[in-house]
């Protein structure tokens, strides 16, 4: 079972995706694509960790999610990767990457089907608001909605969250 839980911020999408691996019964693997580079985001890894059960396996992983997913899919296991959208963030702002983000998110859709367990994906729907004005912000949302479109097809399950309320949008 493939799904992917989108919301806008503080929608109560994370939370909704934790209550839903501590449903599977299954051995959790969080994938943390955040990488602490400034004070805020300290906090809110924090908080984060705070949230969650200790024993569940915590990998930390801001670019290379293919890999690690491989790595660690199981029948026996429910990976929560949290979120997509901060792992096409850190692409956008690497050198390195960020001239292979399409290959990259065609690796990962590509891989999906092969991957035995439960694996939930969390994302920030961005795309519902105004177009942003610099150009950077436009690749962004480009970027996040043809990722979200490229899951949501091969994915089982697809639930928007608004205002904490999970909206079933494919079952």
């Amino acid at each position: 079972m493939k799904e992917l839980i989108l919301g806008g911020a503080r929608s109560g999408k994370s939370h909704y995706a934790e209550v839903c691996a501590k449903e599977s019964k299954l051995d959790v693997i969080y994938i943390a694509t955040a990488q602490a580079l400034d004070n805020e985001m300290q906090q809110r890894i924090k908080l984060h960790q705070q949230q969650r059960p200790d024993h569940w396996l915590l990998v930390e992983e801001p670019l290379n999610l293919v890999g690690v997913l491989k790595d660690h899919a199981k029948d026996t296991s429910c990976i929560l990767v949290d979120c997509l959208t901060l792992w096409l963030s850190n692409q956008l702002c690497s050198e390195e990457h960020k001239d292979n983000i399409e290959q990259n998110v065609k690796a990962l859709v590509n891989e999906l089907g092969q991957l035995p367990g439960k694996i939930i994906f969390v994302s920030n729907e961005v795309s519902m608001g105004i177009i942003p004005m610099g150009e950077i912000n436009r690749t962004f949302v480009d970027e996040a909605g043809r990722l979200h479109q490229r899951l949501a097809a091969v994915c089982d399950k697809v639930t928007l969250m608004v205002a904490g309320i999970p909206s079933p949008i494919k079952r």
